[in-house]
């Protein structure tokens, strides 16, 4: 059940980074320019989730999982404090 889940949540945060950029192309407001690349390093984030606990659960990933959802979380704070219109 474990691997389904791990799948489903990195094709939700694909999905969402999807639309977030979808429609930062379409009407050019910032701010979903940065969660939609925030959900991008989200998705990274669940893919090495996915690598680290079935692909090769003998190693630890957790180091990059963890920088992966630190710089992703830091580029929407970056948006929501400094980019703001």
């Amino acid at each position: 059940m474990g691997p389904l889940i791990y799948a489903l949540c990195a094709i939700a945060a694909a999905t969402c980074a999807y639309l977030l950029l979808q429609a930062f192309w379409r009407g050019g407001y910032r701010l979903l320019l940065w969660s939609g690349l925030c959900f991008v390093g989200l998705t990274l984030n669940n893919l090495i989730l996915v690598a680290d606990k079935i692909i090769v659960p003998h190693m630890d990933l957790s180091l990059w999982r963890t920088s992966v959802a630190l710089i992703a979380m830091t580029i929407l704070l970056y948006g929501l404090i400094w980019d703001a219109e």
